[in-house]
Protein backbone atom coordinates (compact mmCIF):
# COMPACT_ATOMS: atom_id res chain seq x y z
CA UNK A 1 0.00 0.00 0.00
CA UNK A 2 1.84 3.06 -0.93
CA UNK A 3 1.30 6.38 1.18
CA UNK A 4 0.06 8.25 -1.52
CA UNK A 5 -3.04 6.34 -2.00
CA UNK A 6 -3.72 5.69 1.20
CA UNK A 7 -6.63 7.84 2.32
CA UNK A 8 -7.22 8.75 6.06
CA UNK A 9 -10.16 10.42 7.12
CA UNK A 10 -9.74 12.46 9.95
CA UNK A 11 -13.26 13.70 12.75
CA UNK A 12 -13.08 16.28 15.28
CA UNK A 13 -15.22 19.02 15.96
CA UNK A 14 -11.86 21.18 16.97
CA UNK A 15 -10.41 22.81 14.02
CA UNK A 16 -6.83 22.96 15.76
CA UNK A 17 -7.00 19.19 16.00
CA UNK A 18 -7.83 18.67 12.08
CA UNK A 19 -5.42 21.35 11.39
CA UNK A 20 -2.40 19.69 13.64
CA UNK A 21 -3.07 16.13 13.03
CA UNK A 22 -4.01 16.44 9.42
CA UNK A 23 -0.53 18.66 8.49
CA UNK A 24 1.66 15.68 10.34
CA UNK A 25 -0.18 12.67 8.24
CA UNK A 26 -0.19 14.98 4.52
CA UNK A 27 3.60 15.30 5.59
CA UNK A 28 4.10 11.26 5.52
CA UNK A 29 2.61 11.78 2.08
CA UNK A 30 -1.28 10.44 3.35
CA UNK A 31 -4.49 11.84 1.43
CA UNK A 32 -6.19 13.24 4.09
CA UNK A 33 -10.07 14.19 4.33
CA UNK A 34 -11.86 15.83 7.13
CA UNK A 35 -15.32 16.15 9.05
CA UNK A 36 -16.73 18.23 12.25
CA UNK A 37 -18.72 15.34 13.12
CA UNK A 38 -19.74 11.69 13.20
CA UNK A 39 -22.74 12.60 10.89
CA UNK A 40 -20.51 14.14 8.11
CA UNK A 41 -18.12 11.49 8.80
CA UNK A 42 -20.67 8.77 7.41
CA UNK A 43 -21.30 11.38 4.22
CA UNK A 44 -17.91 10.95 3.87
CA UNK A 45 -17.00 7.96 4.39
CA UNK A 46 -19.61 6.54 1.91
CA UNK A 47 -17.61 8.65 -0.88
CA UNK A 48 -14.37 8.26 -0.23
CA UNK A 49 -13.72 4.75 1.14
CA UNK A 50 -10.86 5.39 3.93
CA UNK A 51 -8.51 3.38 4.79
CA UNK A 52 -8.05 4.45 7.76
CA UNK A 53 -10.61 6.49 10.19
CA UNK A 54 -9.15 8.66 13.08
CA UNK A 55 -11.75 10.25 14.95
CA UNK A 56 -13.04 11.37 18.50
CA UNK A 57 -15.34 10.26 20.58
CA UNK A 58 -17.40 13.49 22.26
CA UNK A 59 -18.53 15.80 19.24
CA UNK A 60 -22.12 17.37 18.27
CA UNK A 61 -24.62 16.29 16.43
CA UNK A 62 -23.34 12.29 16.33
CA UNK A 63 -20.34 11.34 18.30
CA UNK A 64 -17.60 9.01 17.57
CA UNK A 65 -19.18 6.10 19.24
CA UNK A 66 -22.20 6.21 16.96
CA UNK A 67 -20.58 7.10 14.05
CA UNK A 68 -18.34 3.84 14.54
CA UNK A 69 -20.98 1.51 14.92
CA UNK A 70 -23.30 3.15 11.62
CA UNK A 71 -20.15 2.52 9.63
CA UNK A 72 -19.40 -0.87 10.79
CA UNK A 73 -23.10 -1.66 9.39
CA UNK A 74 -21.84 -0.68 5.74
CA UNK A 75 -20.52 -4.16 3.80
CA UNK A 76 -18.23 -1.89 1.59
CA UNK A 77 -16.96 -0.43 4.46
CA UNK A 78 -15.88 -3.64 6.57
CA UNK A 79 -12.01 -3.69 5.93
CA UNK A 80 -11.73 -0.01 6.84
CA UNK A 81 -9.58 1.08 10.53
CA UNK A 82 -11.16 3.09 12.49
CA UNK A 83 -9.26 4.26 15.72
CA UNK A 84 -10.66 6.43 18.11
CA UNK A 85 -8.28 9.68 19.15
CA UNK A 86 -9.64 11.46 22.39
CA UNK A 87 -9.25 12.97 25.88
CA UNK A 88 -11.46 10.29 27.34
CA UNK A 89 -9.03 7.75 29.04
CA UNK A 90 -11.42 5.95 31.00
CA UNK A 91 -11.06 2.50 31.02
CA UNK A 92 -14.99 2.06 30.36
CA UNK A 93 -14.94 4.52 27.34
CA UNK A 94 -11.92 2.18 25.74
CA UNK A 95 -13.92 -0.85 26.58
CA UNK A 96 -17.32 1.26 24.70
CA UNK A 97 -15.11 1.98 21.74
CA UNK A 98 -13.70 -1.41 20.87
CA UNK A 99 -17.52 -3.04 21.99
CA UNK A 100 -18.82 -0.25 19.07
CA UNK A 101 -16.14 -1.48 16.46
CA UNK A 102 -12.52 -0.01 16.60
CA UNK A 103 -9.57 -1.28 15.62
CA UNK A 104 -7.66 1.01 18.47
CA UNK A 105 -8.04 3.64 21.17
CA UNK A 106 -5.38 6.54 20.98
CA UNK A 107 -5.38 8.71 24.11
CA UNK A 108 -4.86 12.69 24.21
CA UNK A 109 -2.58 14.81 24.22
CA UNK A 110 0.19 12.69 21.75
CA UNK A 111 2.95 13.94 20.66
CA UNK A 112 2.64 13.71 16.60
CA UNK A 113 5.88 11.73 15.96
CA UNK A 114 4.14 8.91 18.11
CA UNK A 115 0.50 9.25 16.65
CA UNK A 116 2.24 8.79 13.03
CA UNK A 117 4.07 5.88 14.11
CA UNK A 118 0.85 4.41 15.40
CA UNK A 119 -1.10 5.05 12.17
CA UNK A 120 1.99 3.20 10.31
CA UNK A 121 1.08 0.54 12.59
CA UNK A 122 -2.45 0.14 11.96
CA UNK A 123 -1.88 0.94 8.07
CA UNK A 124 0.78 -2.47 8.01
CA UNK A 125 -2.32 -4.36 9.80
CA UNK A 126 -4.31 -3.47 7.52
CA UNK A 127 -1.95 -4.34 4.73
CA UNK A 128 -1.01 -8.13 5.89
CA UNK A 129 -5.05 -8.40 6.38
CA UNK A 130 -5.22 -7.55 2.83
CA UNK A 131 -1.86 -10.55 2.07
CA UNK A 132 -3.37 -13.11 4.30
CA UNK A 133 -6.86 -12.44 2.58
CA UNK A 134 -8.29 -16.11 1.05
CA UNK A 135 -11.38 -15.30 0.07
CA UNK A 136 -11.62 -12.33 -3.25
CA UNK A 137 -14.80 -10.71 -4.44
CA UNK A 138 -14.39 -9.15 -8.25
CA UNK A 139 -17.11 -7.88 -10.43
CA UNK A 140 -18.88 -10.45 -9.22
CA UNK A 141 -17.46 -13.45 -8.30
CA UNK A 142 -15.63 -15.46 -5.26
CA UNK A 143 -12.40 -16.96 -5.71
CA UNK A 144 -11.59 -18.97 -2.48
CA UNK A 145 -7.93 -19.55 -2.47
CA UNK A 146 -8.47 -22.16 0.59
CA UNK A 147 -10.94 -24.64 -1.23
CA UNK A 148 -9.74 -23.95 -4.84
CA UNK A 149 -13.31 -22.62 -5.36
CA UNK A 150 -14.57 -19.86 -8.47
CA UNK A 151 -18.31 -19.27 -7.69
CA UNK A 152 -19.80 -17.17 -10.52
CA UNK A 153 -23.60 -16.78 -10.31
CA UNK A 154 -24.31 -19.25 -7.66
CA UNK A 155 -22.38 -21.50 -10.33
CA UNK A 156 -19.46 -23.30 -8.94
CA UNK A 157 -16.05 -23.29 -11.84
CA UNK A 158 -13.81 -26.17 -11.88
CA UNK A 159 -10.54 -24.96 -12.85
CA UNK A 160 -6.89 -27.09 -12.86
CA UNK A 161 -4.86 -25.52 -10.27
CA UNK A 162 -2.36 -23.91 -12.23
CA UNK A 163 -5.22 -21.71 -14.42
CA UNK A 164 -6.52 -21.33 -10.75
CA UNK A 165 -3.39 -19.73 -8.87
CA UNK A 166 -3.00 -17.76 -12.11
CA UNK A 167 -6.63 -15.86 -11.88
CA UNK A 168 -6.09 -15.27 -8.50
CA UNK A 169 -2.69 -13.36 -8.77
CA UNK A 170 -4.55 -11.24 -11.12
CA UNK A 171 -7.60 -10.80 -9.43
CA UNK A 172 -5.37 -9.63 -6.31
CA UNK A 173 -4.80 -6.72 -8.17
CA UNK A 174 -6.86 -5.38 -10.59
CA UNK A 175 -5.76 -3.07 -13.00
CA UNK A 176 -2.13 -4.27 -12.33
CA UNK A 177 0.77 -4.56 -15.06
CA UNK A 178 2.39 -7.75 -14.38
CA UNK A 179 5.64 -8.96 -16.21
CA UNK A 180 5.66 -11.84 -17.49
CA UNK A 181 8.85 -12.75 -15.04
CA UNK A 182 6.68 -11.69 -12.30
CA UNK A 183 3.88 -14.42 -12.91
CA UNK A 184 6.16 -17.34 -13.69
CA UNK A 185 7.45 -16.37 -10.53
CA UNK A 186 4.38 -16.46 -8.08
CA UNK A 187 2.42 -19.59 -10.59
CA UNK A 188 5.24 -21.64 -11.11
CA UNK A 189 8.27 -20.73 -9.57
CA UNK A 190 10.90 -23.35 -9.52
CA UNK A 191 8.96 -25.91 -10.07
CA UNK A 192 9.71 -26.10 -14.28
CA UNK A 193 11.10 -24.34 -17.02
CA UNK A 194 7.97 -22.93 -19.05
CA UNK A 195 8.02 -19.88 -21.11
CA UNK A 196 6.43 -16.91 -21.97
CA UNK A 197 3.48 -18.87 -24.64
CA UNK A 198 2.65 -21.19 -21.39
CA UNK A 199 0.73 -18.11 -19.85
CA UNK A 200 -0.70 -17.03 -23.38
CA UNK A 201 -2.42 -20.46 -23.30
CA UNK A 202 -3.02 -20.35 -19.48
CA UNK A 203 -4.91 -16.72 -20.45
CA UNK A 204 -7.08 -17.80 -23.20
CA UNK A 205 -8.76 -21.06 -21.13
CA UNK A 206 -9.21 -18.55 -18.73
CA UNK A 207 -11.27 -16.11 -20.68
CA UNK A 208 -13.33 -19.28 -22.34
CA UNK A 209 -13.92 -20.59 -19.16
CA UNK A 210 -14.42 -17.26 -16.81
CA UNK A 211 -15.28 -14.99 -19.78
CA UNK A 212 -14.09 -11.90 -21.68
CA UNK A 213 -16.20 -9.11 -19.15
CA UNK A 214 -15.09 -10.55 -16.49
CA UNK A 215 -11.52 -10.27 -17.58
CA UNK A 216 -12.03 -6.48 -18.11
CA UNK A 217 -13.39 -6.19 -14.47
CA UNK A 218 -10.39 -7.14 -13.27
CA UNK A 219 -7.93 -5.85 -15.76
CA UNK A 220 -9.13 -2.48 -16.79
CA UNK A 221 -9.53 -2.91 -20.33
CA UNK A 222 -8.47 -6.38 -20.60
CA UNK A 223 -5.47 -8.87 -19.45
CA UNK A 224 -2.01 -7.47 -20.20
CA UNK A 225 1.34 -7.85 -19.13
CA UNK A 226 5.00 -6.51 -19.91
CA UNK A 227 7.24 -8.39 -21.73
Amino acid sequence: MKKKNTKILLVDDEPDILEIVGYNLSQEGYQIFTAANGKEAIAKVKKIIPDLIIMDVMMPEMDGMEACEAIRKIPELSNVLITFLTARSEDYSQVAGFDAGADDYITKPIKPKLLVSKVKALLRRLKEKEQNSETLNVGGIEINREEYKIVKDNIEIVLPRKEFELFYLLASKPGKVFKRDEILDKVWGNEVIVGGRTIDVHIRKLREKIGEELFKTIKGVGYKFEV
